[in-house]
């Protein structure tokens, strides 16, 4: 994950509050795996913040989708809550610890992160690629372990690359790519999972396998964090989602809270109906016809 330092913490802890209809935090229960406080982050020469006073707790084992147009703060929180922006204040926790007090490797192993893109510097074959994952795991110098093999292994079948292994990375389609980049972060055998819009250039198939396998991974106790454009797809998965608008939180809760037609319009500035899906008994959303 990125090596770029964490920004700067507010103060060590903020009073009890109750954030979104989850239990008061003043409650004895286990630490959530991802926490904003009142979130705050202006970029310099910006004429607004790109976050602003964002509140969310991500419980643990939990699938947490984040929604919200363009340029509506869904990256700049995922960046905030791992330390690789500078706040201009509130406070971000990882798995009950100020992100700016995790030692890098430490959160490294704690967190997996796929990001919308990245340049790769050199060539390097698929296989090499996933098995970047296993960094934080081994000491320097120190050479992969059965254990890791077999981590590496286990990840690119899942993300159905083993055919891919020894293919250079500059000559896989964008798909291609992007499932490689999965693989490598459950090769990393985290206990969260952050990923920035996955699954936005994979065919119907590879979709819909990437979401399943991180809807699986959920069921099994790892964090999902997911930020995606795809309104029913994240309805169809996720157990809670998160609405953004120009940096402030719209809506927070189940799916069918936060779909609902007057907010959706609202936040996208667009005719959009919401209706039951029969075939999943969760919201559907279908974009209408400008009335303009």
């Amino acid at each position: 994950m990125s090596t770029e330092s964490p920004g700067p913490a507010g103060p060590e802890e903020p009073s009890a509050t109750k954030v979104a209809g989850l239990p008061n935090k003043t409650e004895p229960t286990e630490s959530p795996a991802l926490e904003a406080t009142e979130l705050s982050v202006h970029y310099p020469a910006a004429p607004t913040p790109a976050l602003d006073s964002v509140s969310m707790i991500v419980p643990n084992g939990s699938f947490y989708a984040v929604l919200g147009p363009n340029g509506s703060g869904k990256s700049t929180l995922l960046r905030a809550l791992l330390g690789m922006v500078s706040l201009s204040a509130g406070r971000a926790h990882v798995s009950g610890r100020l992100v700016s007090q995790w030692d890098r490797r430490a959160l490294a192993r704690e967190v997996g992160v796929v990001t919308q893109s990245e340049s790769v510097a050199f060539p390097m074959t698929v296989r090499e690629l996933v098995a970047m994952g296993r960094y934080p795991h081994l000491g320097a110098l120190q050479s992969e372990t059965p254990a890791d093999r077999d981590a590496i292994s286990a990840a690119m079948r899942m993300c159905d690359v083993e055919e891919l292994a020894h293919r250079f990375l500059s000559t896989l389609s964008g798909g291609e790519l992007q499932r490689a980049r999965v693989a490598r972060a459950f090769a990393q055998e985290p206990k969260l999972l952050v990923l920035d819009e996955p699954t936005a250039s994979l065919d119907i198939r590879h979709e819909m396998e990437i979401l399943e396998l991180l809807r699986i991974s959920a069921d099994d106790g790892m964090t999902i964090f997911l930020i995606t454009h795809h309104l029913d797809l994240a309805a169809r998965f996720a157990d809670r989602l998160l609405l953004l608008d120009r940096g402030e939180v719209a809506a927070e809760g189940g799916p069918g809270e936060v779909l609902q037609e007057e907010t959706l319009q609202r936040v996208y500035g667009w005719p959009i109906s919401v209706s039951n899906d029969p075939a999943t008994g969760l919201p559907r959303v279908t974009p209408l016809s400008s009335s303009r």
